[in-house]
């Protein structure tokens, strides 16, 4: 099965989505990701590609896409719509993650909306939740339990941003175990991520436990 996982910037994957990403490349699943900003709000855009590409290697992933765009400018456009599609067809997604729609972050909402649209054919689109997802109600959970010390190992490779959650002394990793202790609760596992479906087929429905 080959999955892509897309994010606004680097980091996002690893927080929304990391530990069902390393789960299934485990599995022998094929990983790729698309990050479409050099996230140059948070720091140097060549800092912040090389820990994408060190939290990559963690995940296990076969290629990173890369779109050109500035970080907080990320348009709802038809060109967007058409990069995303492209990556869908390129590496013949079977499923796809990406930002919930409704989000603080204005590159998190338009992405999620172009995405929506770029895979439109696809049968398998789950939505994940970051630091600024709100009302988020997931419906989909999956045990990450065995991955989740993986999981934080990923996010520990965007070195520059483990400690900017804008709450003092609270970092990342604190609100990524917070977050996979109450989404197990609610999937009745111990840890695990959270999803929002679009669209889940059955059958790949079952492969995802």
């Amino acid at each position: 099965m080959n999955i892509l996982a897309i994010g606004a910037h680097p980091d996002d994957i690893e927080f929304g989505c990391g530990g069902s990403l390393i789960k299934y490349a485990t599995a022998g699943h094929s990983i790729y990701l698309l990050v479409l900003t050099d996230g140059s709000s948070g720091g140097s855009p060549a800092m912040r590609r090389r820990e994408q590409k060190q939290a990559a290697k963690r995940l296990h992933a076969k290629e990173v896409f890369w779109g050109a765009y500035r970080d907080t400018e990320l348009p709802l456009s038809q060109a967007l719509i058409q990069e995303i599609e492209g990556a869908v067809k390129k590496v013949r997604a079977d499923l796809v993650f990406v930002h919930y729609h409704d989000d603080t972050h204005q590159d998190h909402r338009h992405l999620a909306s172009c995405t929506v649209s770029a895979s439109r054919y696809s049968r398998n689109v789950l939505f994940y939740e970051g630091p600024t997802t709100q009302n988020f109600s997931p419906s989909v959970f999956i045990d990450i339990d065995r991955y989740l010390e993986k999981k934080l190992a990923s996010l520990k490779a965007h070195a520059s941003q483990v400690m900017k959650t804008n709450i003092e002394d609270l970092s990342i990793l604190e609100i990524v175990r917070a977050s996979a202790h109450f989404r197990g609760i609610q999937g009745r596992v111990k840890n695990a991520e959270g999803f929002v479906p679009l669209r889940l087929f059955i059958n790949v429905a079952e492969n995802f436990v």
